[in-house]
């Protein structure tokens, strides 16, 4: 081969790159980039109202089913598959929860809210996740901030971080402030209130062999899921301490704007409180008068 034949064959390659690029059945078409476009927000879809199946037989009584739950009801189907809505909705409910997990809150958190800020013996979110029983207990230094600001307290309100900084943030304030109230109108005062980075339900317990306290309501995020990444719970123990069986605990969960209203459940929370001061018990020893409507 001669140096024009190769020259040649060069540009002959050069050419055919330049090319567009053919695809099966059919004419390539690019997709044309459009400037300034959004897409409307995945997640702002009702799920509850959302009804995907072609031509149902009874489309009004599978949505009455549907305002029940959250769950992925009356997803329809494109051929074996899930649609594009249904899997995208999926993908951005399944990050909102990894973002959740894996964000810190930040110590304006603590500072905005006039809370004041602990941290258990995780230096980080990645020991956290990995070393539960380090987000159970407290070092030195947070040991004496605890027992000095709040030794002899008789009632506690604590909030944590847990597995969602999403639901903290969303819920804990306006819950603690609920439950404040109520229990004010019973003349209990809480005064100041611990915020827990790296918490786990178990930082309650080590809080009541540092103080002594009565009573204790943790407020933590819960391990967020595909309904919400916002859930948040209350563990509400009778004399925490170490190595307290789990069923000694009284658990409100699921608050969340899809769930229990923060309010709401803080009025709850308080009532129960209450009754726990009387009854001088919780969890599986508290006893609950049960109405019966109607």
């Amino acid at each position: 081969m001669n140096k024009d034949e190769l020259k040649a064959l060069v540009a002959q390659l050069l050419g055919e790159l330049h090319q567009e690029p053919t695809v099966k059945a059919g004419d390539y078409k690019p997709t044309c980039h459009i400037e300034d476009a959004t897409l409307p927000d995945i997640t702002k879809i009702n799920l509850r109202q959302q009804y995907l199946v072609e031509q149902p037989k009874n489309p009004k009584a599978f949505l009455d089913l549907k305002a029940k739950t959250p769950a992925r009801l009356g997803v329809g189907k494109a051929g074996p598959r899930y649609r594009t809505s249904t899997l995208l909705r999926f993908r951005a409910d399944h990050a909102a929860a990894q973002d959740s997990v894996f964000k810190v809150i930040g110590e304006d958190f603590a500072k905005e809210h006039g809370l004041i800020p602990l941290k258990t013996r995780c230096k980080d979110k990645d020991e956290y996740l990995t070393r539960p029983d380090l987000g159970r207990v407290f070092d030195e230094v947070n040991q004496k901030v605890i027992a000095g600001t709040w030794k002899g307290a008789r009632v506690m309100i604590v909030i944590g971080d847990g597995l969602s900084s999403a639901a903290i943030e969303a819920n804990a304030i306006d819950c603690a402030a609920a439950i404040r109230q109520g229990l004010q109108a019973a003349g209990i005062t809480i005064d100041k209130i611990p915020f827990i980075q790296f918490c786990r339900v178990g930082a309650g317990d080590h809080i009541g062999d540092l103080t002594g306290c009565e009573l204790l309501c943790l407020l933590v995020g819960e391990r967020p899921g595909l309904v919400t990444s916002e859930s948040m719970s209350a563990y509400i123990t009778y004399r925490p301490h170490k190595g307290i069986p789990e069923a000694k605990r009284t658990v409100v969960s699921n608050i969340h704007s899809q769930g229990i209203p923060a309010v709401e459940a803080g009025a709850h929370i308080a009532a129960l409180m209450e009754t726990m001061l009387k009854q001088k018990a919780s969890g599986l020893d508290l006893k609950q008068e049960l109405s019966h409507e109607g």
